[in-house]
């Protein structure tokens, strides 16, 4: 496994097999390629450093996925990206916020769909709408035979391989307060997906654009009902945890609406109150890095809060 090393505005045009090396804007970041792991492909991680990071005090850890969106657009398949850094310098700057660190896992491609979607909510479903599942993902691209998710895996790679390496490597806390976890769309699934599965872990989850609809029709779809029920029997305790989601209504996002409303009743119900869970409602958002980027300090400061 190899480490490379950026800080500030480094120009570095060099590509390697592994990717282009995101330029961030301030703070340092530290790329471990191919990074291994026993339950899931190798892939990169990028850890993201604040400005003045000293080994000498603790820091926050955030786990984000989709890690290769994170820092630069310029690296991008779609030349956006959520510019976590400029977002976490600024609220740092304020002392809006504990000092943290940004931990980016990257997706494995063709088998992100599969590594993000909620496997025992997916196993609440019925034989045949299993197979409703996997017609629709093969029809929209995203598998090529029989889906099965992998999300179980991908949590164990993320909890007893990734999170022991960031506890060794790196100045942070490596309790549940200061452990939380972040994505969007279906980085917002497995976001759910991990404080529930793992509530000793991870004390704060942050969930944009949560892809409720699991696959991309809402038309005879069973996957929702089957989140909320999973959610019922699962949502950690809300006084030791802390939830945000959120959705726009363009674009993809325009299906989130109403899916997000039977998830708040869940919420509600299970005793989550504005002290340990946000929604927020954002018109005029689409399904894209920019909104997120947009609006990511909102989450961050509700997890992060001094």
């Amino acid at each position: 496994m190899k480490s490379i090393l950026i800080s500030g505005l480094w120009l570095l045009s060099i590509v390697y097999s592994f990717g282009q090396l995101p330029i961030v804007a301030s703070g340092t970041l530290v790329r471990h390629a191919n990074f291994p792991s026993k339950f899931v492909e190798a892939r990169n991680i990028d850890v993201w450093l604040p400005a003045g990071y000293s080994v000498n005090k603790k820091y926050a850890v955030l786990y984000m996925h989709d890690g290769q969106m994170l820092f630069d657009s310029a690296t991008t398949w779609n030349h956006q990206s959520w510019d976590v850094d400029d977002v976490a310098t600024k609220l740092m700057a304020a002392h809006q916020v504990q000092d943290f660190i940004v931990v980016g896992i990257w997706n494995a491609g063709q088998h992100r769909h599969a590594d993000y979607f909620p496997q025992k909510a997916f196993e609440l479903l019925t034989d045949e709408q299993k197979a409703f599942v996997s017609r629709q993902l093969k029809t929209a691209g995203r598998a090529t035979e029989a889906f099965q998710p992998n999300s179980d895996a991908y949590l164990s790679f993320l909890v007893t391989e990734l999170k022991p390496f960031i506890d060794r490597q790196y100045a942070v806390y490596t309790d549940r307060a200061h452990t939380l976890v972040a994505g969007s769309s279906m980085g917002g699934l497995i976001s759910m997906y991990a404080i529930c599965e793992y509530p000793a872990v991870f004390g704060g989850a942050a969930c944009l654009s949560t892809h409720w609809p699991g696959i991309f029709s809402m038309e005879n779809n069973p996957i929702p009902a089957a989140f909320t029920r999973y959610l019922s029997a699962k949502l950690p305790d809300p006084d030791s945890h802390k939830i945000y989601f959120d959705y726009g209504d363009q674009t993809l996002d325009a299906l989130y609406p109403p899916l997000q409303q039977k998830v708040d009743m869940v919420m509600a119900g299970k005793g989550y109150t504005a002290a340990s869970w946000v929604t927020r409602f954002f018109p005029g958002n689409d399904h894209s890095e920019k909104s997120w980027r947009k609006r990511l300090i909102v989450p961050l400061d509700f997890l992060l809060t001094k």
